[in-house]
């Protein structure tokens, strides 16, 4: 049975008018303060007016401070007594484990390592990275935006913000959509395990039980400096940040695939096998093929 982000939820938050009848929660962690969950929520729900959100019984309206967020409900109340609140149907993209196969993959990691030269988000140095080694082993450089929602990047205007893209023409392998990072680290973030709070100094936010100890560092600025025009964009990173929160958040959330597959496992078959098979197995195939020739 596939994971499911519902389960140890502590957090659970609704439409004041339908108290019985969650909207999504969360599995509350160290990061989520009253700040950050008003934020989260401001991606979440679609209101016809302002509302206010209660810790259930409770009289007093939360505020965006850094105190942390209690377990519990909480209630969304609209200002207006006709007021409406939906939760919103934005898509989220399915992730798998972005990598490529393609001779386009030199063209990716080599800037992004030499841009970075550590986990971004852990600030673990690669010590065997100078030119004499040269030893990436147990680095990845990690994709912001996914190959395989190449078309939705390029649609929704994504491509603008790309402004060292060489010879591509989409700009979604440039290292502007790369971030290096340990490769247990990677498989997290491309799980939306954790994600980058731009609006909040860079502030790195957990979704799930802290295994990697990231939750509250920061963003390293390594890769984010505005005056290397291979910087990673904002708005790349407020795009993965919502991701998070749609996938985490929203409902009972989005699938977690199983990425492990010992030899001699019929991958296919577990694939076609588990859950949402058809949105994995094209997001496998776009990943693993991104930029492979087709034969005529």
């Amino acid at each position: 049975m596939a994971p499911n982000r519902s389960f140890g939820r502590n957090v659970h938050f609704y439409d004041i008018s339908r108290p019985d009848v969650a909207l999504g929660g969360l599995q509350l962690t160290p990061t989520f303060t009253k700040k950050t969950f008003l934020y989260a929520l401001e991606l979440l729900i679609i209101s016809d007016c302002p509302y206010d959100v209660y810790l259930r019984n409770s009289v007093t309206p939360l505020t965006p401070t850094e105190e942390p967020l209690e377990q519990g409900k909480y209630d969304i109340k609209p200002i207006s007594p006709d007021g409406k609140i939906f939760i919103t149907n934005e898509y989220c993209i399915t992730r798998v484990l972005s990598h490529t196969v393609s001779g386009r993959d030199e063209a990716f990691r080599r800037p992004v390592r030499e841009r970075d030269g550590m986990c971004v988000i852990t600030g673990v140095v690669n010590p065997q990275s100078r030119v004499d080694v040269d030893n990436w082993r147990t680095y990845h450089a990690a994709h912001i935006f996914p190959l395989s929602a190449e078309s939705w990047f390029i649609t929704n205007g994504f491509s603008r913000w790309i402004t060292d893209r060489g010879e591509q023409s989409s700009g979604i392998n440039s290292c502007q959509n790369g971030l290096l990072m340990r490769s247990h680290v990677h498989e997290e973030f491309d799980n939306y395990s954790f994600s980058v709070n731009v609006d909040d100094d860079y502030k790195i936010v957990t979704f799930m039980e802290d295994i990697l100890n990231v939750g509250g560092r920061r963003l390293d600025p390594v890769c984010r400096n505005p005056n290397d025009e291979r910087h990673v964009p904002d708005e790349l990173l407020r795009w993965h940040f919502r991701q998070a929160v749609l996938a985490n958040m929203r409902g009972a959330g989005e699938p977690i695939f199983e990425s492990d597959f010992p030899p001699g496992t019929d991958m296919m078959g577990e694939i076609l096998g588990g859950t949402h098979a058809s949105v994995r197995m094209e997001a496998e195939l776009f990943t693993r093929l991104y930029g492979t020739p087709l034969a005529s």
